[in-house]
């Protein structure tokens, strides 16, 4: 990438709000050396064709789960939740090789790209061969994640996950969770080793799966190496009400009441889900400054429930989205859905924007999304200011969702008027992004595994 790469914007979003004629300056370290407003004329920049947007992060994704979308979508005898879809991604978990997982996430982040996420946070834990022993070389499946990312040119924070236990009490996994076991050593090795490699659009974090598949030794062991590495940290928590049940029966807490009582959560800490956390809870953890990390599309496809947004709003809690189980790879869709989720349930209409005092329901929307994406990630990825990643995107004007669309409703439009319009332009770090596809080997991969 060339030195002070320069780009000329007629509008861009800035601040929270639309800015006209704006210079951006793009180092040779990725990140912007200069952004300045109202500029007198282009001064030997590129022009852009249009107002740009910054990328946001996908704070949660599963790369293999993108080959099983579309097809859990069948009733089985009888319950049918979130565990019996555990058990049919299991089966897919079980099979798949590096190489496919290579192509899996490849043709992903690249969708992820066109919808404009500049970067991901992938959870992942499927550490071991098909068999449940060690690759030669530990780091196997995650180079695989790391050579998909750097293909598909998005920017990207891996999180080897430690997975020791089959839930509350176990003594170990089952043999359908053998390819996800590890311990804080292997995780922590993982993550060292690709934090040295990295750059402008790679970095590490450890994950640490559940409070039920991690006991309080290793977690606390875990969390305390993060912390001096100053890496995020990541965790599912109180998705399920079965899982809230089986704590307390162990522990006689709630997920988040426990975990907050025995770990030193702070600002490093994303906590994915949090859909049955209790008011109580919600304001311990934005005492802790802790992100949440809300999937939406996953939530209601696995019948997970509704987060409680209002009152973590109300808080001035951090969150961001994640595209997690990849049923949607579109922030448009996510942020769309975890809106009208709210309106469902309280019988109103533009929730988020009245909650934090806005009049866009897009822009309050997009703003706080944008704003929690960086702590999940773990880089500066707050948006088009300097020492930010020099990351943007340009949205497509003629789409029918945009056709004469004034500027201010611009996000109103992208999030609520549906089908998406694609991003016409994507920049990651600077450099421009040309969506490789790949569909043949994604879709040969995905039929092997059925």
């Amino acid at each position: 990438m060339a030195e002070g790469r320069r780009f000329f914007a007629p509008h861009a979003w800035i601040a929270g709000d639309w800015a006209r004629d704006v210079l951006l300056v793009a180092g040779a370290d990725g990140a912007w050396s200069d952004v300045r407003v109202e500029c007198d004329g282009a001064q030997g920049a590129e022009v852009l064709a249009g107002p740009i947007l910054p990328g946001l992060v996908d704070g949660h994704s599963h790369a293999f789960q993108r080959a099983i979308a579309g097809l859990t979508e069948r009733s089985a005898a009888g319950a049918d939740d979130f565990w019996s879809w555990r058990d049919r991604m299991y089966a897919a978990a079980l099979r798949i090789t590096p190489q496919q997982l290579e192509a899996i996430a490849a043709f992903l982040y690249t969708e992820l790209l066109q919808a404009g996420y500049t970067h991901v946070c992938e959870f992942h834990y499927l550490h071991q061969d098909v068999d449940g022993r060690p690759y030669a070389d530990p780091l196997e499946m995650s180079l695989a994640l790391v050579r998909a990312a750097q293909h598909a040119g998005i920017g990207l924070t891996l999180l080897p996950t430690l997975y020791m236990r089959s839930g509350f009490g176990a003594g170990g996994l089952r043999e359908d969770q053998r390819r996800f076991a590890s311990t804080p050593e292997f995780v922590l090795r993982i993550a060292e080793k690709l934090r040295r490699e990295g750059g402008p659009r790679l970095t590490c974090g450890i994950a640490l799966h559940s409070t039920r598949a991690v006991d309080e030794g290793a977690l606390r062991e875990t969390a305390a190496a993060a912390r001096a590495a100053a890496m995020p940290v990541h965790l599912h928590i109180a998705e399920q009400r079965a899982e809230i049940r089986e704590c307390l029966a162990r522990h006689w807490q709630r997920p988040i009441e426990w975990l907050l009582e025995h770990v030193d959560l702070d600002a490093r800490w994303s906590l994915v889900h949090a859909t049955h956390g209790t008011v109580a809870e919600l304001q311990g953890l934005r005492e802790a400054e802790a992100c949440i990390v809300l999937c939406p599309s996953t939530e209601a496809n696995l019948g997970d429930g509704v987060f409680d947004l209002g009152t973590w709003l109300e808080l001035e809690g951090r969150w961001c989205i994640g595209s997690d189980s990849h049923v949607t790879r579109d922030w448009c869709e996510e942020l769309r859905l975890l809106e009208y989720t709210q309106r469902l349930v309280l019988r109103q209409r533009n929730v988020a924007a009245r909650a934090v005092g806005q009049e866009s329901s897009g822009g309050a929307l997009f703003g706080q999304a944008l704003a929690g994406g960086s702590g999940a990630a773990g880089l500066r990825l707050g948006g088009l200011a300097v020492g930010e990643r020099a990351d943007f995107c340009l949205p497509d004007l003629q789409s029918p969702a945009l056709l004469g669309v004034p500027l201010p409703q611009l996000l109103d439009a992208l999030v609520f008027s549906s089908p998406r319009a694609p991003m016409a332009r994507v920049c990651v770090a600077g450099r421009d992004v040309a969506f490789p596809r790949e569909p043949e080997a994604f879709a040969s991969a995905v039929q092997s595994l059925w």
